[in-house]
């Protein structure tokens, strides 16, 4: 293993470290805190702002290589998993935990020292839930889906904090928007990876943990929520009637595929409910935004 690290070109290891804190998804989770922010703020510094979405990424690339770091051999039962960085042994454990530390302590100086102790505090309590609790509870059951979905609702309550420096309903909607969210999308996901994520002894699948219509009952209760939820932040004065509107249009059309997904139960059909849940909450957060501006 730590031959094919030492023969890496500087290139292939900049690459490898970049897989490795999950660059893509850390960047899409900096953007929604990033939303928290700019809706919070009544000017938005744009300094602030990069050194924002800067530390967002570092903290969430900290809890991807601690999941990965936990999960190294597991990831060697899945094909999807199989070639990251860990499992692949283009990086060594050691050298992981000390990317995962700069990343870490880096992101938490800048969120304390720029923004504030309580931005701080909650980006530490989203690492250490995703890293240390929502990752081995991936092989108990879907109390793991529940649990991971508190650190994945808390970056735009962490970006509207940053902002504001207080709590109140407003951060908690946000919260709760993407709290609701993550059900119908990432069970969507468990569904269509069923096979691969049972090679590693995950149990994330609600109900009695198969693809019937237990399941699906589950996803769109959960995908209801989002219909009122989505209209507060109009309601509270946050933004305007235009985002309301967009936002229970596709509210309303997200719902509409988990119904799709109870008459069919087939893989097909999660993986459009996946990438409906891909479109909805991009669509709606932008939506919020322009509507403020």
């Amino acid at each position: 293993m730590t031959s094919a690290v030492v023969d890496l070109s500087i290139g292939e290891r900049v690459r490898v470290l970049f897989e490795l804190l999950k660059f893509r998804l850390a960047s899409l989770i900096a953007f929604s805190g990033a939303m928290g922010y700019c809706l919070g703020a009544t000017e938005v510094v744009w300094t602030k702002m990069v050194l924002f979405i800067l530390a967002s990424i570092g903290i969430t690339g900290a809890a991807n290589i601690i999941n990965q770091i936990i999960e190294k051999d597991l990831d060697k039962l899945m094909k999807r998993t199989a070639g990251r960085p860990l499992p692949s042994g283009r990086i060594t454990v050691n050298q992981a935990i000390v990317w995962c530390g700069i990343l870490g302590v880096s992101s938490l100086v800048i969120f304390v020292s720029v923004f504030n102790l309580t931005t701080g505090l909650i980006s530490l309590l989203s690492l250490v839930l995703y890293g240390f609790v929502y990752t081995p509870l991936k092989r108990v059951g879907p109390i793991a889906v529940f649990v991971g979905a508190f650190p994945g609702a808390f970056p735009p309550m962490i970006g509207w904090v940053a902002a504001t420096n207080h709590f109140g309903l407003e951060p908690g909607i946000l919260f709760a928007i993407q709290f609701f969210w993550q059900f119908p999308h990432f069970w969507a996901i468990a569904w269509v990876l069923d096979d691969d994520y049972k090679r590693a002894g995950f149990k994330l699948l609600p109900a009695n943990g198969l693809k019937d219509s237990g399941t699906t009952l589950q996803i769109m209760i959960y995908t209801l929520f989002l219909l009122p939820i989505g209209w507060l932040p109009y309601e509270l004065g946050m933004t305007g009637i235009n985002s309301a509107f967009i936002a229970t249009v596709f509210g309303v059309l997200f719902l509409a595929q988990t119904f799709h997904l109870m008459r069919k139960c087939s893989d097909k059909t999660a993986r459009q409910l996946m990438f409906g849940s891909f479109i909805y909450l991009p669509i709606v957060q932008i939506a919020f935004l322009l509507d403020k501006l």
